[in-house]
C-alpha cells in the first residue's frame, strides 16, 4: 500500500555530514507523520526524528538534538533527515518510517505501519 526506500548513506569521519532520503510511494494519503530510526548491532532500534506531516511539527531523540534535521518536501513525497557533526556513535542503520495514525509516541517502532530497507550510516574516528 505505501512503499519506501532509503537513499543517502555512506562512510563519513567524524564531524561530517550526511543527507538522508526516504521516497514514499503508494497510498501515501493515509499517512500522517513519519519518523526515522536506526539500530547498531546487537542493540534495540531507536527513535531519531519523527514529523507531522501536515502540520510540520518535529522531534529528536535527545542524542541528536541540534546536530540532525528533520524535513519533507512534500511536492517529492520524499522525507529527508540533515545529519551534522556526525560523531562514532551515531554508526548504524538507518530507517524510514511511516504511520497511518496520529504521532504519539512518535519515537516507539510498533507504533509504525511501514518501513524502509534502511541505509547504512558508518562514522569513523
Amino acid at each position: 500500500q505505501v512503499q519506501l526506500v532509503e537513499s543517502g548513506g555512506g562512510s563519513v569521519q567524524t564531524g561530517g555530514s550526511l543527507r538522508l532520503s526516504c521516497a514514499a510511494s503508494g497510498y501515501t494519503r493515509s499517512l500522517y507523520s513519519m519518523g526515522w530510526f536506526r539500530q547498531a548491532p546487537g542493540q534495540e532500534r531507536e527513535g531519531v526524528a519523527g514529523i507531522v506531516l501536515g502540520a510540520g511539527n518535529t522531534f529528536y531523540a535527545d542524542s541528536v538534538k541540534g546536530r540532525f534535521t528533520v524535513s519533507q518536501d512534500k511536492a517529492k513525497n520524499t522525507l529527508y533527515l540533515q545529519m551534522n557533526s556526525l560523531k562514532p556513535e551515531d554508526t548504524g542503520m538507518y530507517y524510514c518510517a511511516a504511520k497511518r495514525r496520529g504521532y504519539y509516541p512518535w519515537h516507539v517502532v510498533s507504533e509504525y505501519d511501514y518501513w524502509g530497507q534502511g541505509t547504512q550510516v558508518t562514522v569513523s574516528s
